[in-house]
């Protein structure tokens, strides 16, 4: 059984994506007067402003004046406004690797070497070429400037080919220089084109005679992009596959200078902004970068970037309590900070390394000072501001770090055992961290078993839990409590300890089925999360100290959990692909769906909107937003059959979840429940009317004086028009025929002698002995109308003994059934207020009234023995020292 889309979580958009390894394009705008660059991430393009998504993973990017192009597999697309997809190009036969636009055309060249132009307009081929793979296998495409209706080709074997698209002719073969060509870019001189080679060559050749103009050779590799300065400067970059940029002075032929680690994988695009001095680069480590060449010696400075993680992330947290901010660590090593509301709003904290001085000296790539990626931290934001408030452990390596969110760097201390001050252990490291909710200190927890507790403001270490240690395993899990009382650990043997936090005192262990995993405390509600080494779940009470929960159904190691703001859901994902939401106080599974890469890390925001995930080799976080904040979704249990849905993950435009209150039929579970009347015959029910309708049965006559006015009502002079209505209980319309009638002085006698619905309906009950029809009328009417009612049973109004006795049946009815109990009582007293004198002289109602007084007694001494029980505990709950 599969229930449609997420249910409870539906795909929002991914944070801290920027870049891919498809070069990004650049294209001017003429109506803004300025440049857009796009890049490829994922299914999506980013324009900074973002597109919709494609159907997989874009692997070719391009653009012209007005559309950018994009790629996947053997299917090209157009975008227009830089979002919606408005032409699609359908005929290869294999993967695209190279794109051109051509004027009115886009040319197209897949892995099988067949080339393609597409008119753009029409999406019709217009020309298609096959070349041979072993003698020319196209590697580049370029349109040299003025070349009316050529292309340049570029291909493995190391030879060029100019040809005329027109009219499909090969113009001319320049025989190369012996090596693949990688890339080809037009130099501002007209004829004159850059040839990059696979041996890490640059040739610049002009084309018209065929002629060598200069030939530059880089060490680190083919040449992975080409760009020239248009600014007066006649300057040549061309990008490496190692990250470093070389910068070519071409009037002295030389290189002027490097920019080493510009980036930390290959430089996939470059391109000067035509007429300034700023370049764009992008690569694969997820970084975009505009660089400006204003200082001394030509070498450029990052202008401004964006960039995120470089290598997956291992764990995410929200920061802080507006759930804007997501901390998030890297197998690359830093510590990021993503914003839910702006990309401007990121930070880097960082890389962690033992020496920042000697980190600096060295560069990126000799870093023998690197820390190794985090595995674990903990944050607070209680006097961050003054000292360091963020807490963590590295992969293998016994020191623990601060970080300071603030100033978005490494905090001032390393903390780690004194024992180990002198040498530092290959074995032994921290597992396990924690921060106080004061952001005082920080408890770490080591995998030889050994919890302690150090200062965040001075970084001195104020004690250790247990003798030697507090566990005879490793730590997996440290938590401390939101009042700075209790510490709680967990330990690989399977035990769990209380500690008192000042005295250190070990105050109560508990022994756990399996090995723990991981724990997860949710301070406000005193709610322990653990996950064990045998894929179930545990929910512990630290009040009680009782396992209160145990959820199984995993079928993978559970990578993380997260609690919802409120407590009441503990969401977990595992290396099974799903990301399951067990709602603690059912002890049920309500909601399940499966991704296409398991969730390492999960985290839940403070404010409940959003689920955040990082996932398996990928370098993006991705929100999901909580459905239940703003449409209605079920929270019923999930059946035990329950297969879960594959859900695709976000992209990066924000999607708009599907409408479902609009007209299409709810589905079965969502039906609303309407309750019964009565839940149980054993039950006594309150009937759900107002207390203005019963309360005041007794005081109409209070309420009556209180309410006379002082003074007699005025006729005013010229009386307004008001409806004629027949005289009786029940006001009706007088028909316009019976109008003239109306306004007859005369009191009609007959009228006042009229047998009300109630009166007729209680005197069907004698016979039939179904008294639903008459309390429901009496339901529907207000204090004064039912005063009237019940003063018409009588002989005196109009009324008989017989109709007097259905009447109190109908209250033993309601006695008996135990439902609308308050209204039988309320009914009952006005009933014997009004014909007491009456019902002392009748022997048959005196016999009926006896019965209803057993009846009462019955059920109202049961009821009194309930309250007085539960108003004895109530009583000692309050009074008594717990």
């Amino acid at each position: 059984m599969a229930r449609e889309g997420a249910g409870l979580f539906a795909a929002f958009r991914v944070l801290g994506l920027f870049s891919g390894p498809v070069p990004h394009a650049l294209r001017y705008h003429g109506r803004h007067r300025e440049f857009y660059v796009a890049t490829a991430v994922g299914r999506s393009i980013h324009t900074y402003n973002v597109s919709n998504a494609l159907a997989q993973d874009i692997t070719c990017l391009a653009a012209d004046r007005m559309l950018i192009f994009a790629s996947y597999d053997n299917i090209l697309h157009a975008f227009a406004r830089n979002k919606e997809v408005v032409h699609t190009y359908e005929g290869h036969k294999a993967r695209i690797h190279l794109l051109q636009p051509f004027g009115d055309h886009v040319i197209s060249v897949d892995v099988d070497n067949v080339l393609i132009v597409w008119n753009i307009q029409s999406e019709e081929e217009y020309l298609q070429v096959d070349f041979d793979k072993a003698t020319f296998a196209v590697s580049a495409i370029l349109h040299p400037s003025t070349y009316l209706n050529k292309i340049l080709l570029g291909s493995e074997q190391g030879s060029l080919q100019l040809w005329n698209i027109r009219s499909n002719k090969l113009l001319y073969s320049f025989p190369g220089w012996g090596f693949a060509v990688t890339t080809l870019a037009q130099a501002p001189a007209v004829d004159v084109v850059a040839v990059g080679l696979v041996s890490g060559h640059i040739v610049v050749h002009n084309i018209k005679f065929d002629e060598t103009l200069m030939k530059f050779q880089q060490d680190w590799g083919p040449i992975t992009a080409i760009s020239f300065r248009t600014d007066g400067h006649p300057v040549m970059a061309a990008g490496s596959p190692v990250g470093h940029i070389a910068l070519w002075d071409l009037e002295e032929k030389k290189l002027m200078c490097q920019m080493q680690d510009a980036h930390s994988t290959a430089v996939a695009g470059m391109s000067f902004v035509p007429g300034e001095p700023l370049l764009i680069t992008n690569g694969a480590d997820n970084a975009l970068r505009v660089w400006i060449f204003d200082g001394p010696g030509g070498t450029g400075r990052v202008l401004r970037s964006r960039m995120g993680h470089s290598a997956p992330p291992t764990k995410i947290r929200y920061h802080g309590q507006n759930g804007e901010q997501i901390l998030s660590a890297g197998q690359d090593g830093t510590l990021q900070s993503f914003s839910t509301v702006h990309e401007k709003f990121n930070k880097s904290l960082g890389r962690g390394s033992i020496n920042k001085k000697k980190s600096k000296k060295k560069g990126l790539k000799l870093d023998t000072m690197a820390l190794p990626p985090i595995t674990a931290f903990a944050s607070e934001v209680a006097h961050q501001s003054d000292w360091d408030g963020i807490i963590a452990c590295h992969q293998g390596y016994i020191t623990c770090t601060t970080w300071n969110y603030q100033k978005t760097s490494m905090g001032a201390h390393k903390l780690k055992p004194e024992e180990f001050s002198k040498y530092k252990p290959i074995d032994i490291y921290a597992t396990a961290v924690d921060i106080t909710s004061c952001g005082n200190f920080a408890v770490i927890g080591m995998s030889t078993g050994q919890v302690d507790v150090y200062n965040m403001q001075s970084g001195i270490h104020r004690g250790r839990y247990g003798k030697e240690k507090a566990h005879e395993g490793a730590i997996r899990g440290v938590a401390v409590d939101g009042l700075n009382q209790l510490v709680i650990t967990a330990g690989s043997e399977g035990l769990i300890k209380f500690w008192k936090f000042k005295t250190k005192v070990l105050v109560y262990s508990i022994e756990l089925s399996s090995s723990p995993s991981a724990i997860l405390l949710h301070r406000d509600s005193g709610i322990l999360g653990i996950a064990f080494d045998d894929f179930s779940i545990s929910v512990l009470d630290i009040e009680t100290r009782k396992i209160v929960r145990t959820f199984s159904g995993h079928h993978g190691r559970i990578n993380d959990m997260t609690f919802s703001p409120d407590g009441r859901w503990l969401i977990t994902s595992s290396m099974d692909c799903t990301i399951k939401t067990w709602d603690l106080p059912s002890g049920c599974l309500i909601d399940c769906f499966l991704v296409d890469s398991a969730a390492v890390s999960l985290t839940m925001s403070p404010t409940g909107d959003f689920l955040a995930s990082a996932h398996v080799d990928d370098l993006g976080i991705y929100l999901w937003s909580n459905r239940s904040l703003y449409s209605l979704v079920s929270l019923r249990p999930l059946p035990a059959d329950y297969e879960p849905s594959l859900v695709t993950r976000p992209s990066t435009c924000p999607e708009q979840d599907v409408d479902v209150s609009g007209d299409e039929e709810p589905c079965d579970e969502m039906i609303e429940y309407v309750s019964p009347e009565q839940l149980g015959e054993q039950l006594v029910t309150l009937s759900s009317l107002p207390e203005s309708r019963w309360k005041n049965l007794l005081s109409l006559d209070v309420i009556k004086k209180k309410n006379k006015p002082r003074e007699p009502p005025k006729v005013p002079k010229s009386a307004p028009f008001f409806i004629p209505t027949v005289p009786g209980l029940i006001p009706r319309y007088v028909p316009p025929e019976e109008e003239n009638n109306a306004q007859s002085k005369v009191v009609n006698l007959g009228v006042l002698a009229q047998k009300s619905d109630f009166y007729i309906h209680l005197e069907e009950a004698l016979s039939t002995n179904e008294y639903k029809a008459p309390l429901d009328l009496l339901k529907r009417l207000g204090p004064s109308n039912i005063e009237i009612e019940l003063r018409g049973l009588a002989p005196e109004g109009g009324g008989s003994m017989e109709v007097m006795l259905s009447f109190l049946r109908m209250i033993g009815m309601m006695l008996k059934k135990k439902y609308n109990f308050e209204l039988a009582q309320a009914y009952l007293a006005l009933f014997l207020k009004l014909h007491l004198k009456i019902l002392s002289s009748e022997p048959n109602l005196l016999e009926e009234l006896s019965k209803l007084s057993m009846q009462l007694e019955e059920t109202w001494i049961h009821l009194q023995t309930l309250f007085n029980q539960s108003l004895c505990v109530l009583t000692y709950m309050k009074s008594a020292l717990l």
